[in-house]
């Protein structure tokens, strides 16, 4: 896959997971090797990861991720057109216990508590193209994952679960990942082009 092809039909991958393909751990590592080289503030790489491919881990977390986006859907009137996602949302929830390896994605240090938007764009400026780099490299290697953060409602719980020191350490997402399904890879649907959403000097749009 060429550079633009994998740019472009990189997405979220939930129906499309194979819930019954085992991931080996050597692709799981090859593709966080490319994870952390991603861009950081001042290169201080924040990144740390948490792979739960133990069941019983993983059911665990699943009935906190369901809770979190129940109530996420309860808080919430959605328009027609995201429907399809919803329920693709839903899909995920429910079998999430099933994926194959579930990756929690950390960070050095709390977010900040009432950040400034130079604080707050720092902090997760500096994991979530770490997160980007994972989905690329799965991609490529025909695995497939979506980055989800319902488990964040439970945040406290699931770290004393894995043993993450919480007030030292930051969840900042949850990958479910999962060798894909055959499917279409053409590019990401409703996008709208580039031309409509920039101005030129000033703003206009």
């Amino acid at each position: 896959m060429n550079g633009i092809d994998l740019l472009t039909t990189t997405r979220a991958f939930r129906r499309r997971l194979d819930l019954t393909r085992p991931v080996d751990r050597r692709d799981l590592l090859d593709c966080l090797d490319i994870a952390v080289h991603a861009p950081s503030g001042t290169n201080r790489q924040p990144w740390r990861f948490v792979v739960i491919q133990e069941p019983a881990v993983k059911a665990r977390i699943a009935e906190y991720y369901r809770k979190g986006f129940g109530a996420y859907l309860s808080a919430r009137a959605p328009r027609p057109d995201q429907l399809a996602d919803l329920a693709s949302g839903r899909y995920l929830a429910d079998h999430l216990h099933e994926i194959p390896a579930l990756v929690v994605v950390c960070s050095l240090g709390r977010p900040p508590a009432d950040p400034s938007p130079l604080r707050g764009a720092s902090y997760y400026g500096s994991i979530y193209p770490a997160v980007w780099n994972f989905l690329l490299a799965l991609h490529d290697r025909g695995l497939g994952a979506t980055m989800t953060t319902a488990h964040l409602a439970y945040e406290r719980e699931i770290a004393e679960l894995l043993g993450i020191p919480f007030d030292e350490v930051a969840q900042v997402a949850m990958l479910p990942v999962a060798h894909l399904r055959p499917g279409p890879t053409a590019a990401a649907p409703r996008r709208i082009p580039a031309a409509e959403l920039t101005s030129w000097d000033r703003w206009t749009l």
